[in-house]
């Protein structure tokens, strides 16, 4: 099975779970949907929150990548420096 599909199920009965849970929680209807509201808000929060942590380390991965790729550079460089000497000097 791909992992794919096994997500989507995995969802949709996470999701199915849930509306069967609210359809048949005992609590009154207006205090339900203010707890739903409020975990929503909770969860849209962290959800805010980790994104932009997130969206911060951007910049930093950026620059590792961009030091070790001129790294890798400079020390293709040398090697063909270190090439063209033994050449010459044979």
């Amino acid at each position: 099975m791909k992992s794919g599909k096994i997500l989507v199920g995995i969802l949709a009965g996470a999701v199915g779970g849930a509306l069967l849970g609210i359809l048949f929680s005992p609590e009154k209807g207006s205090r339900l949907r203010r707890n739903i509201k409020y975990k929503s808000e909770d969860y849209a929060d962290e959800l805010k929150d980790k994104f932009n942590d997130f969206v911060d380390s951007i910049p930093s991965s950026y620059k590792k990548v961009w030091r070790d790729a001129e790294m890798l550079f400079d020390e293709g460089k040398a090697k063909n420096r270190l090439d063209t000497n033994k050449k010459e000097i044979a």
